[in-house]
């Protein structure tokens, strides 16, 4: 059956006819957001009888789904593809494709958008819904599978996280006219934006955050040209006033920092809420060092979207810029975390034959691809739980690596311990209260935010609440820089009549106690009962997990200013602590190694693990060498050319960038990945043509002496550069 094959398209035959095309229609239901990449299945037939016809399908991106006749022609393209089956003598088997069908998902209505052609015959379009039934295609459908065929395609184009089997990754964009459309789309669908979801880390989708505004500035950022954008923002910022955080950050981009500036100054009168604005206003100040007025700012954008993830990360990363590791390890514990929902996919299905044909000459320049010696590890290695980290995990983990980096381990500990409430004090607490009981229920409560009030029945207080606005937040002005603090906010008021008890709010509680309660000018609700005042202003812990931990009222016990520590958070300084004490070892190992002048020998497997682990905690140096060391050996892995090329780009070396993009652009092309933009080489050679110019990259690429159909491959970077303009072409 090879020659039933395609010549350089991946592709799966099918054990039963049409299985692909029913399995993707029970599975519509299912895609949440963008929806998987485009399904192409083709019928092939041989003419004779009494020999069955073949069904084979693959997964592509890239390809034009404006009309009917652009899918249908890359299917037609496919009937010129099958091999031919010369014999000595007489022709062989003569295979043709009989049909096609292409299914493209349409992420903004939830409809599957189907072409089918049959050859020789007509063209049908036709739309599906998640229930299946069929209906006609209009013109506004089209736009939007135009539309959401481009996202996918930029989005999913070096998504490390995102495989499937027999997926061809095209151009999605290859001239000025083609981009001229996709800015066209995407401003008239810019305010249904949000109906595609967003990245893991944002809760809501909205008109600013979702997966077309970051498909935009990933298409237009990773070539420097946001001045497309920017112009694109200018005319939907005036319907849409939330959207300046997009333009303003456009302009960064575009080192226009005074425009930038200005257009945050005005945008914050008309949206003082938009915690995106205010996050940008935020990273604008913190490149330029101005520490404490961005604290200010990410404690304002907490307050506009406390249940958003984002902005307490900002202000976790706030904290640990100033060196207030406490209050950043409570902040952190603040952190909302989401269930992790990874990109939408097919069904699998078993198929009868896999058919990857070897995609030219630049792939030869790879090692074997079969299983060796090198892929071993050890279990140690293997087990390590940080890599399965994904979402907000991953994001808050790497919040926790960069606190550990910058003051230790042993701190991290003693900061843990002097903010969280310790198995051992609760122990020792509890000891100290068996051994002294209390006859009379406790007179006093310690709340989450450290005030203290008189217990009354069913009345708790509201942690949650206090927790999200600090003492000393601080309300930005109309230029959007904060006011600064009024003093010092702190009162401390004496604990009368034996000892209090801890007691976490619940939802009911919360509403009964805010009848009791007054609001202060800075927001903060306090207690009216005579002396109660603010103990000290931490972040509330309130348990994500909905647990509610209580102290028995015969058992009270004294931690006023501590916090008790989230699972998540304590699950996490596990996974730290088994990060750090395998690399202590490895490190030791190196070490010893050293001294006794004896080689350091690992597998391939083990070098890009132990590569991966010194990414996490912040070790590039030693990690770029554990990388090195896993290109020595006969390893098929496209990771260590991939970290490298980042690292070498980041440092402008040319010459390694270049060697390092080659693999990189193989190991694509072996994958099928045969696009150019947007791709990790693109934006990194011309993250170094911005320093360096194209020319000169150029020229030290003629300088390797590469075989033609590679210099073809790699010069198509630099002509994509020339089409689009890109910073550096001309120099």
């Amino acid at each position: 059956m090879a020659d039933a094959a395609f010549k350089d398209v991946p592709e799966l035959f099918e054990v039963e006819l049409g299985e692909s095309l029913v399995a993707r229609t029970e599975s519509l239901s299912t895609f949440r957001e963008l929806g998987p990449p485009d399904l192409v299945h083709v019928l092939k037939t041989s003419g004779r009888s009494g020999q069955r016809d073949l069904g084979s399908y693959h997964y592509v991106s890239g390809v034009d789904a404006s009309s009917s006749a652009s899918l249908a022609a890359y299917i037609n393209s496919l009937t010129y593809n099958i091999e031919d089956d010369s014999g000595w003598f007489t022709k062989g088997t003569s295979w043709k494709v009989k049909n096609g069908c292409y299914c493209c998902f349409n992420a903004f209505s939830r409809v599957d958008v189907r072409v089918d052609v049959k050859i020789p015959g007509g063209v049908q379009a036709y739309v599906v819904d998640l229930r299946g039934e069929r209906h006609e295609a209009t013109s506004e459908i089209w736009q939007e599978t135009f539309l959401s065929a481009l996202l996918r395609a930029i989005l999913y184009s070096d998504d490390p996280t995102y495989w499937l089997e027999a997926y061809r990754k095209l151009d999605p964009i290859t001239n000025p006219e083609g981009e001229l459309r996709f800015l066209q789309a995407a401003e008239a669908l810019f305010m249904k934006g949000w109906q595609v979801g967003s990245d893991p880390e944002i809760q809501v989708a909205t008109v600013v955050s979702n997966h077309l505004t970051a498909a935009i500035m990933k298409y237009f950022g990773d070539s420097g040209r946001y001045q497309y954008a920017a112009n694109l923002f200018e005319k939907i910022t005036a319907k849409e006033p939330e959207v300046a955080s997009l333009l303003a950050k456009s302009y960064l981009g575009m080192n226009e920092e005074v425009k930038a500036v200005q257009i945050m100054a005005s945008a914050i009168k008309q949206t003082p809420q938009s915690y995106t604005l205010l996050h940008v206003q935020c990273e604008f100040l913190r490149s330029k060092g101005k520490h404490e007025w961005a604290l200010k700012l990410a404690r304002q954008a907490v307050n506009c979207a406390p249940s958003e993830f984002v902005t307490w990360e900002k202000l976790t990363e706030c904290y640990i810029d100033l060196g207030q590791y406490e209050n950043a390890l409570l902040t952190l514990n603040s952190c909302p975390m989401f269930t992790y929902n990874g990109r939408d996919a097919h069904r699998n299905l078993t198929p009868a034959r896999v058919h990857l044909p070897p995609k030219g000459t630049i792939v030869e320049i790879l090692p074997e691809r079969m299983k060796t010696d090198d892929d071993e590890a050890d279990p140690a290695l293997l087990r390590l739980p940080a890599p399965g980290l994904r979402g907000t995990w991953a994001r808050a983990y790497s919040l926790l690596t960069r606190l550990v980096s910058q003051i230790g381990w042993d701190e991290l500990l003693k900061t843990r311990s002097s903010v969280f409430v310790m198995e051992e004090e609760y122990r020792m607490q509890k000891a100290q209260s068996d051994a002294h009981p209390h006859s009379a229920p406790p007179t006093k409560v310690i709340h989450e935010d450290g005030t203290v009030s008189s217990p009354k029945h069913g009345a708790s207080d509201d942690a949650s609440t206090r927790g999200m606005v600090s003492p000393t937040t601080s309300v930005p002005d109309e230029d959007g820089e904060g006011a600064k603090d009024d003093g010092d906010s702190e009162k401390h008021a004496p604990v009368a009549d034996g000892l209090p008890t801890i007691r976490i709010s619940t939802e009911s509680a919360r509403e009964a106690a805010n009848g009791l309660q007054e609001v202060k000018e800075n927001g903060v609700k306090e207690s009216t009962s005579a002396g109660d005042s603010l103990e000290k202003p931490v972040q509330a812990a309130e348990n994500q997990d909905g647990e509610i931990r209580q102290a028995p009222s015969q058992e009270p016990f004294s931690f006023s200013n501590k916090r008790l520590c989230e699972r998540w958070l304590d699950n996490l300084f596990m996974v730290l602590y088994e990060d750090l004490r395998v690399w202590t070892i490895f490190r030791a190992e190196v070490a010893h190694f050293k001294t006794q002048h004896v080689a350091y020998r690992k597998t391939g497997l083990e070098w890009e693990i132990l590569g991966d682990l010194g990414i996490r905690l912040h070790h590039k140096e030693e990690a770029k060498e554990a990388y090195q060391r896993c290109l020595d050996t006969p390893r098929y892995s496209y990771k260590p050319w991939s970290k490298l090329l980042d690292m070498y780009a980041e440092e402008g070396d040319i010459q390694r960038s270049l060697q390092a993009a080659v693999r990189v652009a193989a190991y694509q092309w072996g994958e099928y990945a045969e696009m150019t933009y947007p791709t990790q080489i693109a934006r990194c050679f011309f993250k170094l043509g911005q320093i360096h110019g194209h020319a000169k990259i150029q020229y030290s690429l003629l300088s390797i002496g590469l075989p033609d159909p590679v210099m073809k491959i790699m010069d198509s970077y630099f002509v994509y550069g020339r089409t689009f303009k890109v910073e550096g072409y001309d120099f």
